[in-house]
């Protein structure tokens, strides 16, 4: 099918790979359309016909067939291990078999030198590694009683095992199978059943009929958000087709770049960090559009009444872009991959009884990177992020309640501080910083070999290790402590008990659980090493 796309290749100057994956990924809309109406009492249709499309994809659009029989062997090894090994190490022994198989894939394709514009097995295959190591601890909580289980692994858990047509038809769900996002089994067979939209039994029969499809249990509004994110992720791409090629990271290994001043060259260099994270957006996007099309991301009404469809979400780009902090920008990119890190990894390797710590964070950060591949890029971007996540810990606690009112009681469940001057003074300050550390941060990621990333950081004038090392030397020697003696200052002034660290306490304010906070892989270690009497020292 190669000679179809090749005229469209040239047209637009992009590889036939990159036109093929588009395709599958726009091709996915009128056939979610199909997927949903198919009816709930035919679940078996439903996962043939998940698994159809994914053929189709593989075989005469991607020419991966080869690449589709690994994915395939790693889909039964994974339904046989967790079927009929009933050891606590099951899920241990399915993560070696799929994570040992896609690095043996990543060290293929550095051995080979594909370009990233090739496409291969590795894209699907990260996909799939985090869908089987999910359903194989879903099985094992399945297993445990109720007691030992948190909110989430309560209502992931598989308690019936799937017959292997099930299985297969959610292994390779087709909106999600080339780049994700991943789900868990619950979700498929919450989405199989039709039980995802069962909320909607519960309105009064008037309401029922104002929001949902007549003589259908869907939701009103699915088509319009789904197509919404086909044009919001059609003009990422076509941005990053039109002006990706000109302004990216790689422009900082250009003799040329380094005849300018280190002003513009770190100016420019911001600019190309928007190009460079368009493709990104332009995938996800697609292919969450895609997935609400099948009925996917339903997550219930809003404050007007309207249907909301936010659970197939990968990415928030505008959050991204206007982020006035590293937390906030962390918790909007890859998003299920986030999820799947703390879920399968994070909390997984914590003993029983323990918190997590230095041991944990570790291996959720090695974790992450060997996912991602091999190049020594993703580790120097990984050990980096890992360090501004604590250095944003320790501003988010220590400088920004300054910039809050004194009265003001920062807690889960609290609502947001009011917007003063002064705090969207700092917002503004933070958004600057916040993207001038992304774009250093992220370029290893884009450029990959030691070499450049290093070239590429040297002619950036090595700007982010410099606000890093200042950050560092000003909260570990005597910053905090000061910082820590304004607030309490400013809560006694207020008529506010502080605490030992200077935060204002409403002893009467209720406590409300919120949700689950994206793992920062490092911070915890961060933590640890705080605690170290060296730096208390240094503190003191």
């Amino acid at each position: 099918m190669d000679a179809l796309f090749v005229p469209l290749a040239d047209a637009v100057g992009a590889s036939v790979d990159q036109i093929k994956l588009i395709s599958c990924l726009l091709i996915a809309y009128p056939l979610g359309s199909l997927f949903i109406r198919i009816p709930n009492s035919q679940s078996n249709l439903k996962h043939l016909f998940n698994v159809a499309v994914t053929l189709f994809y593989f075989i005469p659009m991607l020419n991966l067939f080869d690449g589709f029989l690994q994915l395939l062997a790693d889909v039964l090894a994974t339904y046989y291990i967790a079927k009929n090994v009933k050891s606590a190490n099951m899920p241990w022994i399915v993560f070696g078999l799929v994570f040992g198989h896609l690095t043996v894939n990543h060290v293929i394709r550095a051995i080979f030198e594909f370009s990233y514009e090739t496409m291969e097995v590795t894209g699907p295959q990260m996909v799939l590694v985090m869908k089987l190591t999910t359903f194989a601890w879903n099985v094992q909580d399945g297993r445990r009683p109720s007691e030992e289980l948190d909110k989430w692994q309560t209502e992931k858990r598989v308690v019936e095992y799937p017959s292997l047509l099930a299985f297969l038809g959610y292994s390779f769900y087709f909106p999600g199978i080339i780049v994700g996002p991943y789900l868990e089994y619950a979700n498929y067979r919450d989405l199989i059943d039709g039980s995802v939209f069962k909320v909607i039994e519960k309105e009064s029969e008037a309401r029922r009929a104002a929001v949902t499809v007549p003589g259908r249990l869907v939701p009103r509004g699915r088509k319009r958000v789904a197509y919404k994110k086909m044009v919001q992720g059609l003009v990422y791409l076509g941005l990053f087709v039109v002006l990706g090629g000109q302004y990216n990271y790689s422009i900082a290994l250009k003799d040329s770049f380094a005849d300018n001043s280190l002003l513009y060259r770190i100016a420019i260099f911001q600019i190309c960090g928007i190009f460079e994270r368009m493709k990104y957006y332009a995938i996800w996007t697609l292919t969450e559009g895609a997935s609400i099309l099948t009925g996917l991301g339903f997550t219930g009404f809003g404050p007007g009444g309207s249907t909301r469809w936010d659970g197939a979400a990968n990415v928030q780009p505008m959050t991204i872009e206007f982020a006035p902090n590293m937390k906030v920008l962390f918790d909007a990119w890859n998003m299920k991959t986030n999820v799947w890190l703390r879920e399968c990894v994070y909390k997984r390797v914590t003993p029983k009884g323990k918190k997590p710590g230095f041991k944990s964070s570790m291996l959720t950060f090695a974790t992450s990177a060997f996912w991602h591949g091999i190049s020594s890029g993703y580790y120097l971007a990984f050990l980096f992020g890992g360090f501004v996540q604590t250095i944003g810990r320790l501003a988010r606690s220590n400088l920004r309640p300054l910039f809050l009112i004194p009265t003001y009681v920062e807690q889960r469940g609290a609502p947001p501080p009011p917007q003063t001057t002064i705090k969207r003074v700092y917002d503004l300050i933070g958004m600057v910083i916040t993207t001038l550390i992304l774009n250093y941060m992220a370029a290893p990621f884009m450029l990959l070999n030691w070499h450049d990333c290093i070239l590429g950081w040297s002619r950036l004038g090595w700007y982010g290790h410099y606000v890093l090392i200042g950050a560092y030397a000003f909260f570990y020697l005597g910053g905090t402590r000061l910082l820590r003696r304004t607030q309490a200052a400013r809560a006694r002034k207020a008529g506010v008990q502080p605490v030992s660290n200077g935060k204002a306490v409403n002893r009467s304010a209720p406590t409300t659980p919120g949700a689950v906070p994206v793992l920062p892989p490092l911070d915890s270690v961060a933590k640890e090493v705080e605690k170290t009497k060296l730096i208390q020292n240094l503190r003191e």
